[in-house]
């Protein structure tokens, strides 16, 4: 968002977004004012800011934009959020408008280090269940579609998890990832060891994949996940740190005798898994200030102040709910 031209070259891509997904004329505009509210904001007041917008379709139809920037940061969130209130000589009705325009909102800031903001729109807010989520996946600089894939899926109190890493980067990257991914939406609940059996056999037709897939149970408080290649997971509380790395190999070329990995899923913790898009070894303190707010703030924290910058990155963040 380096100048205002960029505002509305992001407005007319959401546009074309809620066109795709069957919004209606109303629904449209706060869309497009959600993007010009946040963009304008970038232009006028941050370092390096960015939209990141994605548009979903699984539980409802979903317009997400993600506010990001490196700072200068808000010193008094209460305060910005009034009406009138502005650092730049405008009106100040930007963040008290996206908050009550968008069904999802969230915001944090950190002084010295940059904002995120959230705006989700939907005909209604997500359905209630045991658990939240976000994501963030980004293509690698340069390619127009993200080498990555991941999924989701909620039964009662467990949840079912997976990133897929395509090999490279592009379109053959992201076809070997999704092939991963659509296998998954079929039995999100299968055995873990058997269904990555069964995905090394479909992506032999495919250039290969890293791929990780878990399963959450919130009743036992446990997490048991298996992988091949370098794709993470990691449980984060403010009193609990621990890693799961998938063994070595790469799904539909060459891999191991799967093992399964348990771990204990503390109350409060969050459940991280992303590509090697992001750095391994970033500090848990970066996410323990978000444990309480919509996990989508998280991943894009991570990738905001970790991303390596150079390939495809899938932050999915997972926590129970309030």
């Amino acid at each position: 968002m380096g100048d205002p031209s960029c505002v509305g070259e992001a407005r007319r891509h959401v546009a074309a977004l809620c066109r795709e997904l069957g919004f209606g004329e109303v629904a449209c505009g706060q869309a497009a004012i959600l993007v010009n509210e946040l963009g304008t904001n970038l232009c006028k007041h941050a370092q390096q800011g960015q939209l990141w917008i994605a548009s979903r379709q699984a539980d409802g139809p979903e317009i997400e934009i993600l506010s990001v920037d490196n700072g200068p940061g808000i010193r008094d969130l209460s305060l910005a959020m009034r009406d009138g209130f502005s650092t730049a000589g405008s009106p100040g009705t930007g963040l008290g408008a996206v908050q009550r325009l968008a069904t999802d909102f969230d915001i944090h800031s950190e002084v010295g280090k940059g904002t995120v903001i959230l705006a989700r729109l939907r005909a209604s807010p997500r359905p209630k269940q045991a658990f939240q989520w976000g994501v963030v996946a980004l293509p690698a600089p340069g390619e127009t579609v993200c080498g990555d894939s991941w999924g989701v899926a909620f039964d009662g109190q467990r949840a079912a998890i997976l990133v897929a890493d395509g090999l490279g980067h592009g379109v053959h990257a992201a076809q070997a990832s999704q092939a991963a991914a659509d296998q998954f939406v079929k039995k999100p609940f299968a055995e873990l060891r058997s269904a990555l059996d069964e995905a090394h056999v479909i992506l032999r037709m495919t250039r290969g994949a890293a791929v990780t897939r878990a399963l959450i149970d919130a009743e036992s408080d446990t997490l048991l996940s298996v992988g091949a290649g370098n794709v993470a997971v990691r449980v984060v509380s403010g009193t609990f740190n621990r890693s799961m790395l998938a063994q070595y190999g790469t799904v539909g070329v060459q891999m191991r005798r799967v093992e399964e990995t348990r771990m204990a899923w503390p109350p409060h913790a969050l459940v991280v898994c992303h590509s090697d898009g992001l750095q391994s070894r970033w500090p848990p303190a970066a996410v323990e200030p978000l444990i309480g707010h919509d996990p989508t703030l998280a991943a894009a924290v991570l990738v905001r102040d970790f991303g390596r910058g150079r390939d495809d990155v899938t932050v999915l963040v997972v926590r129970r709910s309030d």
